[in-house]
């Protein structure tokens, strides 16, 4: 992983399902990360949900953002 690259998260059982209810969503409205994707950590797999770490530049903030492997 490069120091650039934000921090890729491979989400729990228990937490995607806590996330999809928390939003009221289905894994089908999240957008989408390529399985192939270099940044993705090992062993992810189609379905699986990522957590995207980002830091905000002006508040120093972290963001998160989700995806699911398709």
């Amino acid at each position: 992983m490069h120091i650039l690259q934000p921090k890729h998260l491979k989400l729990t059982e228990k937490q995607a399902e806590e996330l999809l209810k928390k939003f009221n969503v289905s894994k089908t409205q999240l957008p989408k990360i390529f399985a192939d994707d270099p940044a993705l950590p090992e062993g992810c797999v189609v379905g699986d949900i990522i957590g995207i770490e980002r830091k905000d530049s002006e508040t120093g903030e972290l963001n998160m953002y989700y995806r699911v492997v398709v």
